[in-house]
């Protein structure tokens, strides 16, 4: 996978994390499998907005779907809920750099002076 794929699926996790009914919807996950009906009734929104929620916590990897009958089912994927934790972490790694190179700006800053 490209540089450039890779931070575009990255960005599709911190999306879904972006938006307080999606928040809401993975803390009723968390309790287990849940039937979009239930998801209806727990956030009072319209079925278009719900899907459009599910969409986008599906595409992170977050969030897995199956059908039964004429109703989806939603629960939290293991893999998708661990590979956003290591995300998370890896992005606010601070990373050790023994041989720290001059800051630009200083560096131009010098070139100014002399």
């Amino acid at each position: 996978m490209s540089t450039r794929n890779q931070y575009e699926r990255n960005a599709k996790v911190f999306k879904a994390l972006g938006d307080s009914n999606r928040l809401m919807i993975i803390e009723m996950l968390q309790s287990g499998e849940r039937c979009a009906c239930e998801i209806l009734e727990g956030l009072h929104i319209g079925q278009s907005t719900l899907s459009h929620h599910m969409k986008i916590l599906i595409e992170s990897g977050i969030v897995a779907g199956r059908p039964e009958g004429k109703w989806m089912y939603y629960s939290l994927s293991q893999e998708g809920c661990e590979a956003a934790k290591n995300l998370l972490d890896d992005l606010t790694r601070i990373k050790d750099n023994g041989n720290r190179v001059e800051n630009k700006c200083e560096l131009s800053l010098h070139s100014l002076r002399t």
